[in-house]
């Protein structure tokens, strides 16, 4: 059961709060019953809504968690005629969004759906999900570094600040570190490693909230359940 709203919103009839003022309206019936309530619940799969005598049909909503591959972009259209990661999905799941981005060098977890809800509690920065990254580094990482790293620094006009960092394994001319960021401002794990003149080799994304990217390969998907996607919301 959900919200006659949230209903209205994932069928792409209008806004929340669109939705309501329709509601109250008394535009909405529920099995030919008129519904002006705010809060009145509806059963998508056994419940006839209509809106001004039309049927909306639930929307089927999609949840998908991508091992994204260098050498593609987020952007469903590239000017340069790069490779999308939309390219990598069914045809028919024309709708749906990337949640966030990963820039054409990097790979690793990414989501996409059509519940812009479910997108915006991903990405909006007031809930700080917190997302994991493997870099592998040219050179030596300090502790000092990764110190840093975790009491913020200015960049660019931004504060950038890892919520941890730790180190993988290292040399004097390699280094792996894990990273752990709340927000995920544009390419800040590069930028805090390149104020530091440090040179990024390879950077992959292993964690979304609770969601690991495991063992799916580079370029394949698999679809989030229903467990899945309570975990990355029920915290928020």
């Amino acid at each position: 059961m959900v919200r006659l709203q949230k209903f209205l919103a994932d069928a792409g009839v209008a806004s929340r709060r669109v939705g309501e003022q329709f509601i109250l309206d008394g535009r909405v019936s529920v099995n030919g019953q008129t519904v002006r309530l705010l809060g009145s619940k509806v059963d998508p799969e056994r419940d006839k809504v209509t809106v001004d005598g039309k049927l909306v049909r639930a929307k089927k909503l999609i949840y998908v968690a991508l091992n994204k591959p260098v050498g593609c972009v987020c952007s469903r259209h590239d000017e340069h005629d790069r490779p999308t990661i939309y390219e990598l999905l069914p045809k028919e799941w024309s709708t749906v969004q990337s949640v966030g981005r990963l820039d054409y060098n990097s790979e690793g977890l990414i989501f996409l759906t059509n519940d812009g809800q479910f997108a915006l509690r991903l990405t909006h920065p007031r809930y700080g999900v917190r997302k994991k990254y493997l870099a592998s580094v040219e050179g030596d990482v300090t502790p000092a570094m990764l110190e840093l790293f975790k009491r913020g620094i200015f960049h660019e006009g931004e504060r950038l600040k890892a919520l941890s960092a730790r180190m993988v394994s290292g040399t004097r001319s390699h280094s792996v570190v894990e990273l752990e960021l709340g927000e995920g401002k544009n390419r800040e794990v590069r930028r805090l490693f390149e104020s530091q003149a440090v040179t990024v080799k390879k950077l992959q994304r292993t964690q979304i909230g609770k969601i690991k990217l495991g063992e799916l390969k580079p370029g394949k998907w698999r679809a989030l359940n229903a467990v899945e996607i309570k975990a990355l919301t029920s915290d928020l």
